[in-house]
């Protein structure tokens, strides 16, 4: 991956890129990187804290590398590196909180304009920063320099260094340890491989814990994906039978995907799940990575809007990278349709959209990652139409309420579930009454009988007793009659697969 790195950069400066905006937290690594591509050039660096720094000087390349600390004037050090006609890089650590001040803006706008149009001018700035943040007056001439997560090549280097240093025997194991290593950074997987030196003397699979809980941190710190843990399976769905029959398929292409892919499989892209809530979707999108047996990631759209420029397409990236670097996976993306409010309208908000639109529509289209995505949507109307083309998904599935069968099984599930002896139950009296009631609603009402039971001191739950909780409940095609009745009708104008069996 060094050298991957060290070559993008290189065509960056190349291309003449003013300015290059790196958004990592390992600055050394960020250093070693800049440096390995400044041969020729001269590298001055201002860095936002209270450490001083010296002059410095590498004689193997001949570069003066020159620190400036926090009490250096940051207009007068642009001021000073703006008329300079010789070939070197400028490096600007956390200064983002200098980046409102419209004068030290400028400074940097004219420095990038010059290094596009002025032949003589060989300047690279570059922003290295823990927090994300492009003043607008400087994005159209800003490029993202991404600091991938470790491939499998890369953890399989870093442990073989371990093996060397430490005279450790992981050949049996090194395959699952990658595997679990993958969606970390280089410095996190190094304090890991530490940590379990240090407590035992080796690395085994027992370290498994202690990796999926920085990995679980990791992902957590975000702030924008999160893991979920769900044990159950298909089986602990009531219905939705065709939905169910089309992931087992492809649950055996994730189970055989290196066979599969060499037969001419493609990779599975995803599903959308578009219906009425309390259907059925996110219980299905939970179980869908069980079943696929992989971790299941879950995108928060409303933690992607950010006040920045570029700070929400970059919560995106940020959120996808997270997710490919785990790969396989389940992504997990509920109510997709709130990260497209306001497309086609006017203003900042409706730009930010657009552009979040493009970026996923772009994504999901040319992806080759193990990513399977697993969007829901509960109004469809509020979709743009491209998320409709062949290409996004793999298939388009809409999920209604639960007829009688679906109830019956629904009506089993939750009350075994609750430790309820079903064969006292008189169920198939209960279909007709439940008609037009969610699965949601079927598993409130029995968790209010049981209840009421447990609070009568009665023996047992007797159908009565369902039959009374349901009484004083009003199921969801009652409480949003009108709505339910627009969101079948604008179902009925698109060309989906049932869920469930008609």
């Amino acid at each position: 991956m060094k050298n991957e790195l060290k070559e993008k950069l290189i065509e960056y400066i190349e291309a003449l890129r003013p300015i290059i905006y790196i958004n990592h937290f390992d600055f050394e690594k960020i250093d070693k990187i800049i440096f390995d591509v400044s041969s020729g050039y001269k590298v001055y660096e201002w860095v936002n804290n209270d450490i001083t720094y010296e002059w410095t000087k590498d004689e193997e390349n001949e570069r003066i590398i020159r620190c400036f600390k926090a009490g250096t004037d940051l207009k007068s050090f642009l001021k000073m590196q703006h008329n300079s006609t010789k070939e070197h890089f400028i490096v600007l650590k956390n200064i983002n909180e200098y980046l409102d001040d419209t004068e030290i803006v400028s400074w940097i706008l004219d420095m990038a304009y010059k290094r596009m149009n002025d032949e003589d001018y060989h300047v690279t700035i570059f922003i290295v920063s823990t927090v994300f943040y492009i003043p607008s007056e400087i994005e159209k001439y800003t490029t993202i320099f991404d600091i991938p997560f470790p491939t499998r090549d890369d953890i399989s280097n870093l442990l073989d260094s371990y093996v060397d240093s430490y005279d450790l025997d992981i050949e049996n194991i090194k395959n699952e340890l990658i595997a679990s290593l993958r969606g970390l950074s280089e410095f996190e997987i190094t304090q890991i491989l530490n940590l379990a030196i240090q407590r035992k003397g080796f690395i085994s699979l027992d370290d498994q814990d202690l990796i999926l809980g920085e990995k679980e941190q990791t992902i957590k710190k975000s702030g924008i994906v999160e893991i979920v843990n769900y044990k159950g399976g298909l089986d602990n769905i009531g219905g939705l039978d065709d939905l169910k029959d089309y992931i087992r398929v492809k649950a055996k292409i994730f189970e055989n995907l290196g066979k599969a892919m060499k037969f001419g499989v493609d990779i599975p892209k995803g599903i959308l799940l578009v219906g009425l809530p309390g259907c059925g979707k996110s219980l299905a999108s939970k179980s869908i990575a069980n079943i696929f047996k992989t971790p299941l990631l879950r995108l928060d759209i409303g933690k992607l809007m950010g006040k920045y420029v570029g700070e929400s397409e970059e919560n995106l990236r940020k959120a996808i990278k997270i997710a490919e670097a785990v790969t396989p996976c389940v992504l997990w993306i509920d109510e997709i349709e709130k990260a497209f409010a306001g497309i086609g309208g006017t203003g900042g908000a409706s730009d930010i959209t657009t552009r979040l639109l493009g970026y996923i529509l772009t994504w999901l289209q040319e992806k080759d990652s193990t990513v399977y995505v697993v969007a829901t949507s509960n109004d469809i109307t509020k979709l743009p139409a491209e998320f409709f083309r062949k290409g996004r998904f793999d298939e388009l599935f809409r999920i209604e309420l639960p007829n009688a069968k679906e109830r019956k099984e629904i009506f089993e599930l939750h009350l075994k579930k609750r430790n309820q002896d079903i064969s006292k139950l008189d169920i198939i009296s209960l279909l007709d009454k439940t008609e037009g009631y969610s699965g949601a609603d079927i598993e409130s009402i029995i968790q209010h009988a049981i209840e009421k039971c447990f609070i009568e001191d009665c023996k047992k739950m007797e159908t009565k007793d369902l039959e009374d909780a349901m009484k004083d409940f009003k199921c969801i095609s009652v409480t949003f009659k009108e709505k339910l009745e627009e969101m079948k009708k604008n179902l009925d104008k698109y060309d989906m697969k049932y869920a469930s069996k008609k």
